[in-house]
């Protein structure tokens, strides 16, 4: 495996990827809904499969209907908004049940990443990479460990957050802002 071309695909994936991403929002909401394992777990395994199949399809993937990628990006939003808006008030009774946040929180968040903003720069890197250099393992690990960093960095963000913030503001807060990212993908608008 070639150490520079890791680290190479790291450092591009990583920089490009922070630069208005919507994803870093989305993560941050998950953490306010979720528990940390569970969220990072789904977000972890949609990367990965994200990357692969950037590294494998690149071009087809760079080649998607603009209305296709559009519409599952805003979908996404929305259902992760709806999500978060049918999440219990901090005064109704819980039942915190660990397998529940699991079986839940994993698979939303694994959706809430999976199924939107394909084909964004990150993935047109790494295709790029992959078919410049013919080391699709090296840059798949490579845009994966970047995208992942990204998500840690969102996760210590959104338990930030929940520390410091009431519950009600957090809901709000993340259902507000799951809906803008929505209408903004509806109309592709960067932020």
């Amino acid at each position: 495996m070639n150490l520079s071309l890791l680290l190479a695909t790291y450092g591009t994936i990583f920089i490009a990827e922070l630069v208005g991403d919507k994803n870093l929002y989305t993560i941050s909401s998950l953490t306010v809904r979720f528990h940390i394992w569970p969220v990072f777990c789904g977000i972890a395994l949609a990367f990965s499969v994200k990357m692969l199949a950037a590294v494998l399809l690149g071009q087809a993937i760079a080649g998607l209907p603009s209305a296709l990628v559009t519409g599952m990006s805003a979908a996404t939003f929305f259902a992760t908004g709806l999500l978060i808006w049918m999440k219990r008030p901090e005064g109704a009774p819980r039942t915190r049940v660990e397998q529940r946040y699991w079986s839940r929180g994993l698979p939303v968040s694994f959706a809430a990443i999976f199924f939107s903003e394909w084909a964004d720069v990150g993935q047109i890197a790494a295709a790029t990479l992959a078919a410049r250099y013919q080391a699709p393992l090296t840059v798949w690990l490579g845009a994966t460990l970047a995208l992942i960093t990204k998500g840690i960095l969102a996760l210590t963000i959104g338990a930030g957050l929940c520390r410091r913030l009431p519950q009600n503001v957090l809901r709000y807060s993340a259902l507000g802002l799951c809906f803008m990212m929505g209408i903004l993908s509806l109309f592709k608008i960067e932020v």
